[in-house]
């Protein structure tokens, strides 16, 4: 907690052309040491590959060699990772187990029990300082849709323990494109939040009338620059904090740096995956779709698919859809002053085009999902409507909403767009496969809380890879097609060796937070009894919706 003692030092303190019909054709042919005997964070995972120099020569030739062939011939180098992955040092479970070359488990991680979520307070994390004796108290006042903003809300935990500051119950965004005029308590359980997180940092529900009748001036309002490091918390904020006691952050999301010490990033998991938990009844509605679902099939995709006009419109990308849809799409683009002017092809290629609802079926399809899968699809309004989710529902039948699965217990919640998307949250974290058409906020979110709580299995497409096998599908047979796409889809589906300590963003990839299990106490023999493994679990039958049994009988 370095940075954090400042503080404490200031104070004191695609078309469909029977797809269906080729896809059955074709189906009916067809890592740490072991001595280790202690828990070990994901930070100290020996991830790095032995220095062999003629191995990483013969990779670097490879990629180099390659590289050229692509360049020149236009081909996309499709297995290029599979055999790159094989020249290379595997983590410890890949070497014990010698079925590493069977085909992936499509629906469950084969290593994810061996993992566990970790986010305790460390020894030399201080106590939450009392609210009398806190710098002040820090207003936030978050942005964007739901998942935008909790993401605001829990980095604005962390810098108000950076500052040592009393927070206030932020404030949600009423302003933006959804104009959902929910506040923070309609959606989260404001009481839990507070006793949670009260050894971390103090929270209050509003600023003591004594304190702002004291207060000589309104609370100082400003806006920090996105991605700032704790330095400028310190430098920037903490002096107006203690000079005027009460400070507000506008437009607060990602304002605090990716990478931070792994006190304040287990903060972060503490927020975000226990602190913050939606209300009651929120939470109710949620497993009721999920009790829904189950009833239906042991098992089922949830599939975030972002397809609003909104989204198309603000990445920049085309969809076919002739002057129509470049005319829409343009009239939405206007509302953005700021964004540049983006080449659609240059954005597709780049793999920054949401994939459409077609693509998405077909690459659930080959990777060998078949038309009895039950899909439950959390969407906001889909541009080009019906004839849009065709392509998605011909694959696969099995086709759920929310509204279609709870009409009517909906209904109250209709106005509210924030309280919806918390009950899609809910029954994709639940899923035994998510899959997402984007990398977005929720996107992002799921996946990382989806790691911390076992590995489930979560399937985010190489879109770069992808659009290039996208635009040749009709040129190629679908046995070839599926191949390549399990080719590209490697290292994206899920599984704990992704997990690389600075990798991407950190809400996807919380590593500070994920902590593997002992080997001794996992062997990977099936028929080899486990030993102690409760003593390993992270999990709380108060915390949030960790598991669907214990919450089905408290709510449903």
């Amino acid at each position: 907690m370095g940075v954090a003692s400042k503080a404490w030092r200031c104070s004191g303190g695609v078309l469909v052309n029977n797809i269906s019909a080729e896809i059955l054709h074709h189906q009916k042919q067809k890592q740490p040491s072991p001595r280790q005997d202690r828990r070990h964070c994901w930070s100290y995972l020996p991830w790095r590959r032995r220095t062999a120099v003629p191995w990483t020569a013969v990779c670097g030739l490879l990629l180099f060699v390659v590289g050229l062939i692509s360049l020149f011939t236009g081909h996309v180098a499709s297995d290029l990772e599979w055999y790159s992955q094989r020249l290379v040092k595997r983590t410890w479970y890949y070497k014990k187990d010698r079925g590493y070359r069977a085909p992936i488990d499509i629906w469950k991680s084969k290593f994810s029990n061996l993992y566990y979520g970790c986010s305790d307070r460390g020894p030399h994390f201080a106590p939450a300082v009392r609210e009398r004796f806190s710098n002040g108290y820090l207003l936030i006042a978050t942005s964007g849709g739901l998942n935008q903003q909790r993401t605001g809300i829990t980095d604005a935990i962390v810098v108000a323990r950076i500052l040592n500051a009393t927070l206030v119950v932020p404030e949600l965004d009423h302003q933006s494109f959804w104009k959902d005029e929910s506040d923070f308590i309609n959606i989260f359980d404001v009481e839990w939040f507070i006793a949670y997180l009260a050894k971390d940092v103090p929270i209050v529900k509003r600023v003591p009338e004594k304190v702002m009748r004291s207060m000589d001036k309104p609370p100082y309002t400003m806006r920090v620059p996105r991605k700032s490091e704790p330095d400028y918390y310190l430098e920037q904020v903490l002096p107006i904090l203690l000079r005027r006691r009460v400070v507000q952050l506008t437009k607060f999301d990602y304002r605090l740096a990716n990478d931070l010490d792994d006190d304040l990033q287990k903060l972060r998991c503490r927020v975000n995956y226990h602190g913050l938990r939606f209300t009651k009844s929120i939470r109710s509605l949620g497993l009721r779709l999920v009790t829904r679902m189950r009833k239906m099939a042991k098992r089922f995709i949830a599939v975030h698919l972002r397809f609003e006009p909104d989204m198309l419109a603000f990445s920049g990308c085309y969809y076919g859809g002739g002057d129509k849809e470049r005319h829409e799409l343009g009239e939405i683009r206007k509302r953005w002053d700021t964004l540049p002017e983006l080449s659609p092809d240059e954005e597709r290629t780049r793999g920054k085009c949401p994939l459409t609802p077609h693509e998405v079926g077909l690459l659930l399809r080959a990777l060998d999902f078949d038309n009895t899968t039950y899909l439950y699809v959390a969407s906001g309004e889909v541009y080009g409507g019906e004839e849009t989710l065709r392509p998605l529902k011909e694959l696969f039948p099995n086709f759920y909403t929310k509204e279609m699965l709870a009409s009517q217990e909906l209904e109250s919640l209709l106005p509210f767009s924030s309280r919806l998307a918390a009950i899609d949250y809910i029954v994709c974290d639940e899923s035994d496969v998510f899959v997402t058409n984007n990398n977005g906020n929720m996107a992002k979110i799921l996946a990382g809380r989806r790691r911390y709580m076992g590995h489930k299995r979560t399937i985010r497409p190489n879109a770069k890879r992808l659009s290039a096998l996208f635009a040749r599908r009709d040129k190629m047979e679908w046995s070839t097609f599926s191949r390549k796409v399990k080719s590209c889809q490697r290292g994206f589906m899920g599984e704990p060796e992704e997990m690389r300590p600075g990798r991407g963003d950190f809400n996807e990839f919380p590593s500070a937070c994920i902590c593997q299990k002992p080997p001794a106490y996992f062997p990977l023999n099936k028929n080899q009894p486990r030993q102690n493994s409760d003593r390993f679990r992270n999990v709380s039958v108060d915390d949030d919706y960790v598991g669907n049994e214990h919450l089905r009988t408290r709510f449903v």
